[in-house]
């Protein structure tokens, strides 16, 4: 689900990005940021949605929303913000169509969605901090691969090229990363 084509040659971190974002407002480069996470917004408006098309233009609603906001906001943690910004806006979504169908009072339904949706942000965040956790505690070779894998959408042979492992030892520490970080994220009692 790509929607954007500007693409960034040298990986920027996060922060800066949103640095210089808000220092400009150029929304290609909002948009940059966007992009590898759009997949992830996609999958939480399904979760709450069920319909594709209307999940497809969430996700750009979910944008749109985001280029103004992150102009006044100082956001630490990208993901974890956008996730609440896409979980929300899936609930604000649900409820107004509820209140249109008559289903409950409005009060009903926002008590209810409010004590699921904070339940979720608090499992979200401790899930993401170990997560992040354990991440570092990979030896260097797993973290990088699977990391460009993962986090970056990078192929096997984008990955070699640009870390100088063979292409062997990249699936190898992608399939080794993934085993340590279940082993990991299960000791710590959060997957």
């Amino acid at each position: 689900m790509k929607f954007f084509q500007g693409k960034v040659n040298e990986p920027v971190p996060e922060a800066e990005r949103l640095a210089e974002y808000r220092r400009n407002g150029d929304v290609a480069l909002l948009g940059a940021l966007y992009e590898p996470y759009m997949d992830m917004v996609f999958g939480i408006c399904f979760k709450y949605l069920r319909e594709e098309e209307e999940c497809k233009d969430a996700v750009m609603q979910i944008f749109e929303k985001m280029v103004p906001d992150l102009r006044q906001h100082d956001v630490s943690n990208f993901k974890s913000w956008l996730h609440s910004v896409a979980r929300n806006h899936c609930l604000m979504k649900l409820r107004v169509s509820r209140v249109a169908i008559g289903q409950g009072s409005e009060e009903d339904q926002i008590q209810e969605l409010e004590a699921v949706s904070n339940d979720e942000v608090f499992t979200l965040d401790g899930q993401l901090d170990a997560l992040d956790g354990c991440l570092q505690k990979l030896v260097n070779e797993q973290r990088v691969s699977i990391e460009l894998f993962y986090l970056q959408n990078k192929c096997y042979r984008d990955i070699a090229g640009e870390t100088g492992f063979e292409i062997g030892k990249v699936k190898s520490y992608i399939q080794n990363g993934k085993r340590n970080l279940k082993i990991c994220m299960e000791s710590n009692g959060s997957y």
